[in-house]
């Protein structure tokens, strides 16, 4: 059966609601998805319990922002399936109040610079936790200043190399933190689209740093990315797990729920993996025991 493990709602910055994000699963049939906004876990427990009612099954995640200061890139680390999500909470809430100032900033740029109001912005923003650059755009489309979310005005607006650009900057948390954070939580840490970001000469590093998997399967990896990712997680015994990154009409192209999914052999690995490390801790600390009686 398919599985989507990677899809936003209107928490975030995705088009389309949880009720609704789970009729499409159901309707196309994808019987597991997992629900993974921006830095938030709102969505998680009315996911769940939406999911039943459609037969749809809704792993917990979330995809939390970081930034690695060494390379001075961007990463998306996915969590999931974490015993004590609410450990998460203190990371997800930094991040979104730093965004939420970012967005501000943004908004009375563009308020300053086209005949729109801050309030007709944030109408375009309402259901989700935080203001983002789609719904920015969104409320551009609106007032007719562009036919498309990610179009030329997108880039002069959000692009960094761009000089009529708006960006306000936001602190993200270090890779090594979010990871450890994740730990903490009881989660699962999954490099998200390694494709996107350029993550590639960095896997190693975060493999020390405890990375459980990588997303492998994503819209951004094409069959040669998709080749090497799975040479890494073998040669590393790591998870493997795809997903769509689903975001409905606010997405960078056009992209349908289960585009890209996840085995069913390495969702199963997926849903095994705490267990078994338990039960590899487990023996090393038997191990460890007769050796020092001996």
């Amino acid at each position: 059966m398919a599985s989507d493990l990677h899809c936003h709602t209107k928490l975030s910055d995705g088009s389309v609601g949880i009720e609704d994000l789970i009729v499409i699963a159901q309707k196309s049939g994808i019987d597991t998805i997992a629900i993974t906004d921006h830095d938030c876990l709102a969505g998680t427990v009315r996911g769940q319990v939406i999911g039943k009612r459609y037969g749809v099954t809704v792993i917990p995640g979330v995809e939390i922002s970081a930034f690695d200061n060494e390379a001075g890139k961007k990463v998306h680390i996915l969590s999931y399936l974490a015993d004590a999500p609410n450990r998460l909470e203190g990371v997800c809430k930094r991040t979104s109040v730093a965004r939420k100032r970012a967005g501000q900033i943004m908004m009375l740029k563009v308020a300053s610079r086209f005949p729109i109001t801050s309030d007709f912005i944030i109408s375009h923003a309402s259901g989700s936790v935080n203001l983002y650059r789609q719904h920015i755009m969104h409320a551009l489309m609106d007032a007719g200043y562009t036919d498309k979310i990610f179009g030329d005005l997108f880039y002069a607006l959000f692009d960094p190399a761009s000089e009529t650009n708006i960006l306000a900057p936001t602190k993200y948390p270090s890779v090594e933190e979010v990871i450890k954070e994740i730990h903490s939580a009881g989660g699962i840490a999954v490099l998200a689209h390694p494709a996107q970001f350029d993550n590639f000469d960095e896997i190693d590093r975060y493999i020390d740093l405890g990375l459980d998997g990588i997303e492998v399967w994503h819209p951004s990896a094409d069959e040669e990315t998709v080749e090497r990712l799975q040479k890494i997680c073998k040669s590393n015994d790591l998870l493997m797990t795809g997903g769509s990154d689903f975001h409905g009409i606010y997405g960078k192209q056009s992209v349908t729920l289960g585009a890209c999914s996840t085995p069913q052999e390495h969702l199963d690995k997926l849903l095994g993996y705490k267990a078994k490390k338990k039960r590899a801790q487990r023996r090393a600390e038997k191990t460890a025991a007769l050796k020092t009686v001996e």
